[in-house]
């Protein structure tokens, strides 16, 4: 009874994922590897499919490319195919555009818009936003023929927040020069959690001679490798998450210069500091 009456006190009883891959092109297979990884984690936590709005601007499993048709692998030695018969893509291909990914975030999108498409959030959801694909100072690549700025993912934010969209908001960003992505963020409950600084890039990781190109980004394997170990009762707050992955990257990875390491750049509210966010992956905030 305790328990009940905390998580309602909360103002929080809904969890939501919006998990975008925006590169096309088989060379960037690690991106969409990248996005159904995390896709695998938010749903062993405890995030359904109903609640998911996953977006993957190409198909690398039925790529002419692919070695191994209908797989995608996260692992070296093709240990772990994250492409299985339980993924539900949402928008795919040639849908996944910035127009159609602001409109999922504010809700403004047509009536005749399937539910599978839309993010039904509300004031008392959390919400984890993860991206990835290529970028730069203050933009984000999609399908390489558009961009989306920071000034307009900002924007898209405050909207969000003025139409009660959502109680607190995690932004994870796996992408070169990642941290300008928030610079503009000026609403509030908003975490943002980027693999690099201003300045610096994102690196791939896993070489696969089998397929031929990396299997995923240093920033994104070593997050997912953390949350592997979190439980959806777990206390695991995002320092130990930060930690984590750096201590895991000079580890491995002592070879590199400074602005090679996987950088793991956190941006805090003031209303945040202490704050046990992980859990919002799971039912239990």
């Amino acid at each position: 009874q305790d328990q009940a009456e905390q998580f309602f006190k909360s103002g929080h009883t809904n969890n939501w994922a919006v998990l975008v891959c925006t590169s096309r092109f088989w060379f960037n297979y690690r991106h969409v590897a990248n996005t159904l990884s995390v896709y695998r984690s938010v749903k062993r936590l405890g995030i359904p499919d109903s609640h998911i709005v996953l977006m993957l601007a190409d198909d690398m499993a039925c790529n002419p490319r692919n070695p191994k048709p209908a797989t995608v692998f996260s692992h070296k030695n093709m240990e772990l195919n994250v492409y299985g018969d339980d993924v539900e893509v949402d928008y795919r291909s040639y849908e996944v555009t910035v127009e159609n990914f602001l409109r999922v975030l504010t809700g403004r999108i047509p009536p005749s818009t399937p539910r599978s498409k839309r993010l039904l959030s509300d004031d008392r959801s959390n919400i984890l936003i993860y991206m990835t694909g290529h970028g730069g100072n203050g933009f984000l690549k999609f399908q390489d023929s558009e961009e989306i700025t920071n000034v307009e993912l900002a924007d898209a934010f405050e909207q969000m927040w003025q139409k009660r969209r959502y109680n607190e908001l995690l932004f994870i960003i796996d992408t070169c020069q990642g941290a300008s992505m928030y610079e503009r963020f000026y609403s509030p409950n908003i975490i943002a959690l980027a693999s690099s600084q201003v300045g610096e890039d994102s690196l791939s990781h896993q070489p696969d001679l089998g397929i031929g190109v990396h299997l995923m980004d240093r920033y994104t394997f070593y997050m997912l490798e953390f949350l592997e170990e979190v439980h959806p009762a777990s206390q695991t707050n995002m320092n130990d998450l930060v930690s984590r992955i750096s201590t895991l990257s000079n580890l491995f990875f002592p070879w590199c210069s400074p602005n090679a390491f996987c950088t793991a750049t956190v941006c805090l509210g003031s209303s945040f500091v202490g704050r046990v966010f992980l859990p919002l992956l799971s039912k239990t905030v």
